[in-house]
């Protein structure tokens, strides 16, 4: 039988962890480890750590200093892969939400049944206070739920880590993150889609299968968190992040020539007024270059918009 390994990072989570490791002992398929590293945390977080050593399969380390979430995820997962074989299977767990008690038995059950590496399901939604307040963190999100790879390879991700399972293989590709990832849960996806055509390396279920808590502290929440040229400036600073990896050489010759187009076409975005000379890429790119948007009436205006630069749209529209 195929072991299970769950990864936490914790910071200051002494509010909401012990609901969250209480939800760990409720699973109907208990984890066979599980791999906390605290970032240097300052309140009580340590200490509650501590106390569910007896009734969890808990192994802790520490970060003296505050290092960020990705740094603890990443050390996470370097603790837990001697632990692990190509066959056995990673969950990611964050310090606030509350797992419904048949995750892991859900989610193993459909990477069992899929032929991919990476398997994630969707979330209720709830408050500060526990109160449910959506059924589907997708649908309130607008989440598709496939992506191409070149959608991803533009930094559109529809995979939050929290709700995933995936093949302990992948960490051969995973690790080590790269230092300029934001987000390592997006590193994952994207290493995950690498050896899949048409990116059926990730599977997408539709059932819940944790409480995803919305309050004022997440690292990564709900809504817009940045200014559109900011998010540009983003997906461009991960476009030129996959060009520098080993990664990039494992790209077919033409996705290879898309990342260099988009970093380009970004760039040239962001600086100059009018860029028509990328009207027919942007046409016939729309569907990784706009996954969030549906419907060819859409697809058509984003198209025309694509070719205006920000100088023009800021000036106009006000959007920053």
């Amino acid at each position: 039988m195929s072991k299970i390994g769950i990864v936490l990072a914790t910071y200051n989570g002494e509010k909401y962890l012990s609901q969250m490791l209480d939800s760990l002992l409720a699973q109907t398929r208990p984890a066979d480890f599980i791999v906390a590293v605290d970032d240097g945390s300052t309140d009580n977080t340590a200490n509650i750590l501590e106390s569910y050593k007896d009734r969890l399969p808990l192994q802790i380390a520490r970060f003296p200093k505050n290092q960020g979430h990705r740094a603890a995820f990443a050390k996470s997962l370097e603790l837990a892969q001697p632990l692990l074989g190509d066959s056995d299977m990673i969950a990611l767990a964050d310090q606030d939400d509350i797992w419904l008690p048949q995750k892991l038995q859900i989610l193993e059950e459909a990477l069992r049944q899929a032929d991919a590496n990476l398997v994630f399901g969707d979330a209720q939604l709830i408050d500060s206070k526990g109160k449910i307040i959506s059924e589907s963190w997708r649908k309130t999100s607008g989440i598709p739920e496939h992506l191409s790879l070149r959608a991803i390879l533009t930094g559109y991700t529809n995979v939050t880590g929290c709700m995933t399972i995936f093949k302990a293989k992948l960490l051969k590709q995973i690790l080590p993150i790269p230092e300029q990832v934001a987000v390592h849960d997006q590193w994952i996806t994207f290493c995950a889609s690498l050896d899949a055509p048409n990116n059926k390396g990730i599977k997408s279920i539709s059932a819940p299968v944790i409480q995803y808590r919305i309050h004022g502290e997440n690292a990564i929440g709900l809504g817009q968190t940045h200014t559109w040229t900011g998010n540009l400036k983003l997906n461009l600073q991960w476009a030129k992040m996959i060009l520098t990896t080993p990664h990039f050489e494992t790209l077919s010759p033409s996705d290879q020539e898309f990342v260099k187009r988009y970093i380009a076409y970004v760039n040239d975005l962001l600086s100059k007024p009018f860029i028509p000379q990328y009207l027919v890429w942007i046409a016939r790119n729309a569907s990784s270059i706009y996954p969030h948007v549906k419907g060819i009436p859409g697809k058509i205006l984003h198209i025309l918009y694509g070719i205006v630069g920000a100088p023009i749209i800021t000036k106009i529209s006000g959007k920053r």
